[in-house]
């Protein structure tokens, strides 16, 4: 299976409560500095709900493209786990 990145609106992209409680913005700021120097080295993970996406992993690389001002993000769309 051939798995394709996307280039996904930042604002498109819902972060559950969660996710949001495990930021570390020292982390955000070293993430901030790599892209500026080298760009998005990693996508982050996101899976699809209806009109939106769902952050499945990747916060702190959302959080440093917004920092740096991006409006997009590289993402790879992943189908949610059944149970």
């Amino acid at each position: 299976m051939k798995l394709d990145n996307k280039i996904i609106q930042i604002g498109d992209i819902y972060v559950p409560v969660k996710r949001r409680k495990a930021l570390n913005l020292e982390t955000v700021e070293e993430i901030a500095n790599s892209l500026i120097e080298i760009g998005q080295q990693t996508p982050i993970l996101i899976r699809r709900d209806r009109e939106r996406y769902i952050l499945v992993d990747g916060l702190h690389r959302l959080e440093a493209c917004k920092a740096v001002g991006e409006k997009t993000i590289v993402a790879l769309l992943v189908q949610a786990r059944k149970y």
